[in-house]
């Protein structure tokens, strides 16, 4: 993984001597809260319902042992005993106090980290493939591009006041586990006569407008991707709606240019950006990729796992994917048990996620945007024994990517911002379908839940969605159908008029009575509703 150089410590040491300055003045009463509000957003400091919320960014989700244990001793020392992990890879805390927040960025920065750019109208964190490195189904590794990307767009003078907060997405491979088209731009990495380059989409998000981002370019070479970009963004930076918050997005732009007229827009930038010599030396994305060289392997380990143990081997098929190297495997933390808060993990699990990263995956974990973590390097061999060790900490569920597998933002019992509560939701569904041979029967089924239309629970990509709104003061809950983020990209419908908590929860229930009805061999849930369409649902739910 990356590790900063002086140049990357210097200007995060100085962030936070800037900003605990910002702080002080503040907690003085120098600083208005209307003056205080955008410099504390330049460092991921929200001010939320009951106290400040801190973002920290993990870029493209990486994390070492010794940055994790950090996450748990702010957890532990400064917050609640716990912290929050989201859909973008990042780490939330819901209980900061302001006199506290540059210690934080001060032990954040002692660990190559920081929350810069995790807030406002710029480019946020870049995000990317939980299994980059270790999936054999990659053309290559997405990592250093995401690292590059990264560094590019950090203080970037040009787009750091966007019309609209900005979200990058890079994979590099047909299967997308990142929600890549969904995101302001997507760029999917592939090799075509031999030479690496990448599709780029753009235009895509979620929020009151969601869009499926549209394909702009089939193929940039990779040394002028960072260029191709820019003309992206400028075009962007240009003509976005800075009038009306709610059309900001550049997928409105793209929307309302259409996709042709954005794209001769681009590339007429794009032909003027090639001349200004902008695009990074190779030495740079070399110096980048270093840090992300193959690990050590070792070679000649057993390639099969003792499924004797019942328990262990539903964990096993669900929860652990291929390794592209013999003898490893790829193991899925799920922080969604039943009746838990998804994406939540006290300060003791951190602890023991770390410490199991660097006994069992060569010191490596990442956060996915479906809010677990992933241990890239297993041995096959350990498997049994990290198996053990996690389930006697609560963080064994065997539920990965099944109903109970819940994406869901913190809603109205945290945020400023939204209409209706997410987590009662999410943890009554998840108690309604305990049981574990129910939820292998009904099979892969992404569900989503979001306490507001700005949709930080991605509820319009969910198989099945769940968007709460206010109506006329009280909680309502709205059904979706027939959402994805993977490379099948869609976008979620409403069933029709929304419920109460407990009644959301028997929508969801009969929609999977529906499928399990109509489902032909093979077919998963979100099949089904593609090939009989919305009126069976519709008719099952509010007959």
């Amino acid at each position: 993984m990356y590790r900063y150089d002086n140049y990357d410590q210097a200007i995060v040491n100085a962030r936070v001597e800037e900003f605990r300055d910002q702080a002080r003045r503040r907690i003085a009463g120098e600083l208005t809260e209307d003056q205080f509000k955008p410099l504390r957003l330049m460092n991921g400091l929200y001010l939320q319902l009951h106290a400040y919320m801190l973002r920290v960014a993990i870029p493209y989700g990486t994390l070492n042992s010794r940055q994790t244990h950090m996450l748990a001793h702010i957890a532990r020392e400064y917050d609640r005993g716990y912290g929050h992990f989201t859909t973008r890879q990042n780490i939330q805390y819901n209980w900061i106090k302001l006199e506290d927040a540059a210690d934080i960025l001060a032990d954040l920065a002692s660990v190559e980290m920081h929350a810069i750019q995790t807030s406002g109208n710029c480019i946020r964190n870049i995000s990317s493939d939980q299994y980059a490195g270790v999936s054999a189904d990659e053309v290559t590794d997405p990592r250093p591009w995401a690292e590059l990307l990264r560094q590019w767009s950090s203080f970037h003078p040009e787009f750091s006041y966007l019309p609209r907060k900005f979200k990058i997405a890079v994979i590099a491979s047909e299967t997308d586990r990142a929600a890549m088209r969904l995101h302001d731009i997507g760029v999917e990495l592939l090799k075509r006569d031999g030479v690496i380059g990448a599709r780029i989409f753009a235009g895509g998000g979620m929020g009151r407008t969601p869009m499926v981002g549209p394909e702009i370019r089939d193929f940039v070479t990779e040394d002028e991707l960072i260029s191709y970009l820019e003309a992206c963004l400028r075009v962007y930076n240009r003509y976005g709606r800075r009038d009306n918050k709610f059309k900001a997005r550049i997928k409105i732009l793209v929307h309302e240019l259409g996709v042709d007229e954005y794209r001769r827009q681009v590339e007429e930038e794009f032909a003027h950006m090639k001349t200004l010599g902008l695009n990074p030396p190779t030495a740079e994305l070399d110096r980048i990729r270093a840090h992300f060289a193959e690990p050590a392997y070792e070679t000649g380990l057993p390639d099969e796992v003792d499924l004797s143990d019942p328990d262990f081997a539903i964990w096993v098929k669900q929860n652990v994917a291929a390794h592209k190297q013999p003898g490893y495997a790829i193991a899925t933390i799920s922080l969604k048990p039943t009746g838990g808060i998804p994406g939540d993990a006290s300060a003791d699990q951190i602890d023991l996620i770390a410490d199991l990263a660097a006994q069992y995956s060569l010191d490596e974990l990442r956060v996915t945007h479906a809010q677990n973590i992933v241990l890239p390097y297993v041995k096959k061999a350990d498997l049994y024994t990290l198996w053990q060790k996690l389930d006697a900490a609560g963080l064994a569920p065997a539920n990965l990517d099944l109903i109970s597998d819940i994406i869901a933002c913190p809603g109205l019992d945290y945020c400023s911002l939204a209409n209706a509560r997410s987590i009662p939701v999410a943890q009554k569904i998840s108690q309604r379908f305990a049981d574990l041979e129910r939820q292998q029967d009904l099979g892969e089924i992404k569900l989503k839940i979001s306490g507001c239309i700005n949709a930080c629970g991605h509820h319009h990509a969910g198989h099945i969605g769940i968007l709460g709104v206010d109506r006329k003061g009280t909680e309502n809950y709205q059904l979706l159908l027939g959402g994805s983020g993977a490379e099948d990209a869609s976008l979620a419908k409403i069933v029709g008029p929304g419920f109460d908590e407990d009644g959301i929860v028997d929508a969801v229930e009969k929609a999977t009575n529906v499928y399990k009805a109509l489902r032909q061999e093979g077919e998963r849930f979100l099949d089904t509703y593609r090939r009989v369409g919305m009126e069976p649902f519709k008719e099952a739910i509010y007959g």
